[in-house]
């Protein structure tokens, strides 16, 4: 995928998955709590085709117990929060991986702390605080990373075929 550098996007757990494929050191150095914060670009981001669309700064959903400390050098770093260094990379020009989650909207987190409630992110009993404060963090719209992607890669015939050899 990567060598072939197919269209692929991960994330949440994609990034440690691709990060440790790349080379990557994942810990637990920069974990977030289930929360929505700011995710700022960097200059690369704004550069980039896909998060470029997402405008210099936003509000997401994270909720991770290990995130990336240290990139190889080949990989782009693409954004960033206050908390965490690695938001967002990219390798080649269509492998991206998110740490936060761009599928997540308000409803989704609220779907995904139930779910989570008993996995060790919080104590159960706080599963409705964690809720109000996600709700009153000011994440309003998350970007529309995904829809972005799916423009500019997945509608792409040639880049879906599958190559035999």
């Amino acid at each position: 995928m990567v060598e072939r550098d197919f269209p692929f996007l991960g994330a949440c757990y994609g990034i440690g998955t691709l990060g440790r494929h790349q080379g990557a050191v994942v810990d637990h150095t920069f974990h977030e709590p289930i929360s929505g914060i700011q995710i700022k670009l960097t200059e690369a981001g704004e550069q980039d085709p896909l998060f470029s669309r997402a405008g210099s700064q936003f509000g997401a959903y994270v909720g991770h117990k290990e995130a990336i400390s240290k990139l190889p050098a080949h990989a782009v770093t693409l954004a960033y929060s206050e908390s965490c260094p690695v938001q967002a990379f990219r390798v080649s020009t269509r492998v991206y991986a998110t740490q936060f989650h761009p599928e997540l909207d308000l409803d989704g987190l609220a779907t995904r702390v139930e779910v989570y409630k008993y996995a060790g992110y919080f104590a159960p009993e706080e599963a409705d605080a964690v809720l109000a404060a996600a709700r009153a963090c000011g994440v309003t719209e998350v970007p529309h990373i995904l829809e972005g992607f799916v423009e500019l890669f997945a509608r792409d015939e040639k880049s879906l075929r599958p190559t035999y050899r």
